[in-house]
């Protein structure tokens, strides 16, 4: 199962295009209108609107039950790109930083493939918005994508590995992600008279360094966790105290026991800082992620199907379990599946993903394509 050269220049014009008009989360109508004109183009009929800007596909046999699912996330990061491309983003403020532009193109191309193979079961694909923000998954589920599914498989571009080689893993390779916000509210006043005042800023200061110490001393070394604050928001103008600040940060974990304590001591010392410096406090946990746990039929699938693409000496594990999350998991909790990642370093320097310069080998997009449609036939071998 491989993709020709004329096929690898359709993908990347795909890609292209789609990194060069980006869309946020929940936003990408003009990414969803595009998908469904190259299905067309490829002669195949799809459904848009799906949770909002979802679109779902299928080829093969409509007389028999089993469906596998192969799904593409499609939204981008509010980043300001900085890596100039010569198609980079034209929507300041917006920009593929992950791969999802990617992710897209492969499945299309999937889709190309799969047309020419003779199916014994059905095939969706499922373009799925809002990964970045969460929740597209759940969405989509809600929305009826995965009903009848018998399976369901997805890939990630990473450029932590080398372009040529596919990790699979059995079990958990993405951590439970647990958002929230802190609200501290106290009481305005003059900088030169800050006994009249409860400073916002200092409670919220004292409390981000004594977060700190949640993962040092009250998680088992051995288990993986992080407590990151990525936003803070207080004050006003400089010669007044704040009287309120709010905090935004993410808790990550790949063990039960470790969330557990994680998001108890959470609690308890957002509770504690209130006496501390006398303050209002509020926390709220917003969409919360489950981990993705691949599981193991599916994951034998990948790897098989993988082993064909690459090669087997090509095929490995991610190693640790990653801190990031991924809203696959949604669909893993429902039905079996399986999440690969297609390694796609440059060889030139780039950024980090969700970073302003983050890049990715394009010679993936042949790679990507490949293993989606040999996973599905592969599936269907299986049953």
């Amino acid at each position: 199962m491989t993709c020709s050269p004329k096929l690898f220049s359709w993908m990347n014009e795909i890609r292209q295009h789609l990194h060069q008009n980006p869309e946020l989360s929940f936003y990408e109508t003009e990414t969803a209108t595009y998908i469904q004109n190259k299905l067309q183009s490829i002669g195949i009929q799809s459904t848009g609107g799906v949770s909002g800007t979802g679109v779902l596909a299928e080829i093969g046999p409509s007389d028999t039950k089993l469906t596998i699912g192969l799904r593409a996330d499609m939204d981008a990061l509010p980043i300001t790109e900085e890596t100039g491309l010569s198609f980079a983003s034209d929507k300041r403020g917006s920009m593929h930083a992950c791969g999802h532009d990617g992710h897209v193109a492969m499945l299309l191309g999937a889709a190309s493939l799969l047309q020419q193979m003779d199916l014994t079961h059905r095939i969706r694909f499922l373009f799925q918005p809002a990964e970045e923000k969460g929740n597209g998954a759940q969405k989509m589920i809600e929305a009826g994508a995965i009903d009848g599914l018998e399976a369901i498989f997805a890939g990630h571009i990473d450029t932590h590995y080398e372009t040529g080689s596919i990790t699979v893993d059995e079990g958990i390779i993405c951590a439970f992600a647990d958002p929230f916000t802190i609200r501290i509210h106290g009481n305005s006043g003059h900088a030169a008279r800050p006994h009249e005042t409860k400073d916002a800023i200092v409670a919220a200061a004292g409390l981000i360094t004594s977060l700190q110490s949640l993962v040092a001393r009250e998680v088992d070394p051995n288990h993986a966790a992080v407590l990151s604050i990525g936003k803070i928001q207080a004050g006003e103008i400089h010669n007044v105290i704040a009287d309120n600040a709010i905090l935004e940060g993410t808790i990550r974990s790949t063990h039960p026991d470790a969330r557990k304590r994680m998001l108890a001591g959470l609690k308890r010392m957002v509770n504690g800082n209130a006496s501390l410096y006398d303050v209002r406090t509020e926390l709220v946990f917003l969409d919360t992620l489950p981990a993705v746990i691949n599981h193991k039929l599916a994951t034998t699938v990948a790897r098989d199907a993988a082993a064909t693409i690459v090669s087997k000496e090509n095929v490995i594990s991610q190693g640790p379990s990653s801190l990031g999350g991924e809203d696959f998991a949604f669909y893993l909790q429902k039905i079996k599946g399986c999440l690969v990642r297609f390694g796609a370093k440059k060889t030139e320097p780039s950024g980090p993903a969700h970073s302003s310069t983050f890049d990715f080998d394009d010679a993936v997009l042949s790679i990507g394509a490949s293993w989606y449609a040999q996973v599905a036939m592969n599936f269907q071998k299986q049953v």
